[in-house]
């Protein structure tokens, strides 16, 4: 479902259609707002459009590094898999040679005791 929210950055009103909810979206507004304040507070001679180009800038590149974060923990968390899976793969050929052995053994134990001819 599509909203229709409103929202005010830099003293300047927009309504944003979107199916984000208007509270999520009221959210991102103020922080947009708090931070291109924060840059004009810092550069006092730059000006709303620049405020807004630099933090837009901030914003792609911590998105970016944010996204080549998440791409490398996915993949350690695939090598976590892949070595979950032959660690598995080896116990379970461990079980097999060890239940191997015991039969072995439990043969030989039973030789032993029978009598010998």
């Amino acid at each position: 479902m599509m909203n229709r929210v409103k929202v005010v950055v830099c003293g300047k009103t927009y309504t944003i259609q979107t199916e984000e909810s208007p509270s999520y979206l009221v959210k991102l507004s103020k922080e947009l707002d708090k931070r291109i304040n924060d840059f004009m507070d810092a550069n006092e001679s730059a000006s709303v459009t620049t405020a807004a180009v630099m933090v837009g800038l901030e914003l792609m590149d911590e998105s970016a590094k944010t996204v080549e974060d998440a791409d490398h923990i996915r993949s350690q968390i695939k090598g976590y898999v892949e070595e979950s899976a032959n660690a598995r793969l080896e116990a379970d050929q461990l079980r097999r040679e060890l239940n191997q052995a015991k039969r072995e053994l439990d043969a030989l134990k039973k030789q032993q005791k029978e009598p010998k001819e």
